[in-house]
């Protein structure tokens, strides 16, 4: 049974209401360029996993182990999202909150559940990950995952709360799994104990 709009925290329910106007309120031009820009910030994001493969296609291996960390932290940060939507069965706002203005993109399904947004846990799985293993573009690709937070709300399919919680949900994924990763190399390459000097053959 989906989480009644009541059992919502009261500020969140509030701030979708204001971002939700102010989307209303705004030029019909920056409407359609919100719709196309949360769908377009994750898959920005995908080139950059990508190009980072790429780019460490040849590096140490190292490298490539934090490399391919980022898109596997990321799935297994989505995982967790969906199992956890499951768990919650909160309905989506656009649905459950009532007097609302038409919102920008059309209302999921009954049954596509709304917290925590998949939407911003992997956008901020992604950027986390980016940021660790290419922290040339750290200042690019960061701000991306609350901006796309921002938008999960603007375009009216959820809660300020369910992008709070994706936020820190990718965050935690990638932070605590990139620590064990370095863990696990540091303990790979690790120097054996020195066992002394080899004993030496006695003179005949």
């Amino acid at each position: 049974m989906a989480t009644p709009v009541a059992d919502v925290p009261g500020f969140s329910v509030d701030w979708y209401r204001t971002i939700t106007d102010l989307a209303h309120a705004s030029p019909e031009w920056v409407r359609t360029l919100a719709g196309v820009a949360t769908e377009a910030v994750v898959i920005v994001l995908g080139l950059f996993v990508l190009a980072d493969l790429w780019r460490n296609r040849r590096a140490t291996p190292r490298a490539k182990a934090f490399a391919v960390a980022a898109p596997a932290l990321t799935v297994l940060a989505y995982g967790i999202s969906e199992f956890a939507k499951l768990a919650a069965e909160q309905d989506r706002p656009c649905r459950a909150v009532r007097g609302i203005a038409a919102t920008i993109s059309e209302c999921p399904a009954l049954g596509d559940f709304s917290l925590p947004s998949n939407h911003t846990t992997i956008a901020t799985a992604a950027a986390v990950g980016l940021a660790i293993s290419w922290r040339r573009i750290t200042a690019l690709v960061l701000p991306l995952a609350p901006l796309e937070a921002f938008l999960r709300v603007y375009v009216g399919v959820h809660y300020p709360h369910d992008v709070l919680v994706g936020l820190v949900l990718g965050t935690t994924v990638v932070v605590f799994g990139t620590a064990v990763l370095h863990l696990l190399l540091v303990r790979r390459d690790a120097p054996l104990p020195h066992a002394g000097p080899a004993p030496t053959k006695p003179a005949s």
